[in-house]
C-alpha cells in the first residue's frame, strides 16, 4: 500500500491504525512504535511515513485523551490533532459535547468518513454545528469519487458547498478495493472546485497537521 501511494504521488503518510476499537484494540504504544519502525525500514525514505492512530469515540474516550501524552493513546504525528472515528450506529456520546470538551482541552479533532457514519451523514444541521464548535471533516477519497455510493458523495458534496470539508483521506485497508491512491480524487475536486480547494484539502491542511500548527478553520 506504502507503495502504491508513493507511486500515486504522495509524498508522505500518516499511518493510522485503529484504537479502542472492539476489534482492534491496538492499546500497546510500544508495540505500534515497533510495527511502524519495522514497516519505515521496508518501504525506504519513499513515502515518508508519520504514525498516527484512529480513535474509537464512546464514553471512556475523554478520560483516556486525558492521560495524553501518556496512556495508550496516540495522535496523529505527535500533534494536537486527534483523529475520531463515530460508531456507525447512533447512541454513543453526543458528537458536539465530544468536540466541545477536546476543544477547551487544546486538542483539534478531526471526525473520520462523516459521510458514511448514516447518523451524521443524514443529519446536515448537526455536521454545520459540529464544524462551528470545532470540528475537522475528513472524507475518504472514495467517497468523494463515488465509489463508496451516490449517498456518501452527497454528503461530501455537501460539505465541500459549505466549506466544512478539512482534508481527503485514502482509508486504506487494502492494496485493492480499498487502495491508498488519491490523485482521482484530487482530480475530482480540482475539476469541481478548482486547484485552490483541492491544494487545501491535500497538501496545506494536512501539512499544518504535520506541523502542528492550526489550519485557518480550526
Amino acid at each position: 500500500m506504502c507503495g502504491l501511494a508513493g507511486a500515486d504521488g504522495s509524498e508522505t503518510l500518516i499511518v493510522t491504525p485503529h484504537q479502542r476499537h472492539e476489534l482492534w484494540p491496538n492499546d500497546d504504544r510500544e508495540a505500534l512504535q515497533r510495527a511502524f519502525e519495522a514497516l519505515q525500514t521496508a518501504v525506504g525514505p519513499i513515502p515518508r511515513l508519520v504514525l498516527g492512530a484512529e480513535l474509537r469515540v464512546d464514553s471512556e474516550l475523554l478520560a483516556e485523551v486525558d492521560a495524553l501524552p501518556g496512556g495508550s493513546l496516540l495522535s496523529l504525528a505527535g500533534s494536537r490533532y486527534l483523529l475520531l472515528e463515530f460508531p456507525s450506529l447512533a447512541g454513543g456520546p453526543e458528537p458536539v459535547d465530544i468536540v466541545h470538551e477536546l476543544r477547551i482541552a487544546g486538542w483539534w479533532p478531526i471526525v473520520a468518513h462523516p459521510e458514511r457514519i448514516p447518523w451524521l451523514a443524514e443529519d446536515p444541521d448537526r455536521l454545520v454545528e459540529l464544524a462551528a464548535r470545532g470540528a475537522l471533516f475528513q472524507l475518504t477519497a472514495m467517497s468523494v469519487t463515488g465509489d463508496l455510493g451516490r449517498r456518501a458523495q452527497a454528503c461530501c458534496s455537501f460539505l465541500l458547498d459549505e466549506g466544512i470539508a478539512h482534508f481527503v483521506a485514502s482509508d486504506a485497508h487494502n492494496a485493492t478495493r480499498r487502495s491508498p491512491r488519491l490523485s482521482t480524487a484530487f482530480r475530482a475536486v480540482t475539476e469541481g472546485r478548482g486547484d485552490r480547494t483541492a491544494r487545501r484539502l491535500f497538501v496545506d491542511n494536512p501539512a499544518a497537521v504535520l506541523a502542528d500548527r492550526p489550519i485557518p478553520a480550526a
